[in-house]
């Protein structure tokens, strides 16, 4: 099976949270220390920062799949220590975002598995100096998708 999940998965989902909040609560206690306490609103800006950090990380972050790989007719889907085998004559629907760093591959499925009714990951891709390139894993995805549910061959 080929990993068909970015290897930047771990680094945005553990790594870059570990960061934004480190510095937040980092700044807060610096600051704390510094006598800033007195100011409550010296921490207006810190608490804002770490309220959307939370609500961006929950939409954006903290729901991809850890790893996707690629089984011919399958996917196999890991979050955590849960893995899922995904027929993908069960997807319903492939989308790519354009607009988000980085891209995120969303399935739609037809029928809700272990982990809800879609899968998002971020997928491989090579270095691309066009924004707007598409992506090959994800036109891989929609061909095979089409082909199985069609009924056809699904090698990759």
């Amino acid at each position: 099976m080929q990993v068909i999940s970015s290897r930047q998965t771990f680094f945005m989902k553990k790594v870059f949270p570990a960061l934004w909040f480190g510095v937040l609560a980092f700044f807060c206690a610096t600051a704390a220390k510094a006598g800033a306490w007195m100011e409550p609103v010296f921490f207006i800006g810190p608490v804002i920062m770490a309220m959307v950090g939370v609500v961006v990380m929950r939409l954006l972050v903290w729901n991809l799949a850890d790893e996707v790989s690629d089984g011919g007719s399958f996917l196999v889907v890991r979050r955590g220590g849960d893995e899922e085998r995904l027929p993908l004559s069960n997807v319903m629907n492939v989308g790519m975002s354009q607009f988000t760093n980085p891209k995120r591959l969303s399935l739609r499925l037809r029928k809700p598995g272990r982990f809800g009714d879609e899968i998002v990951f971020i997928p491989k891709s090579g270095f691309q100096l066009n924004p707007f390139a598409r992506n090959k894993v994800a036109e891989g995805l929609i061909a095979r998708v089409d082909r199985a549910r069609n009924g056809g061959s699904t090698s990759p």
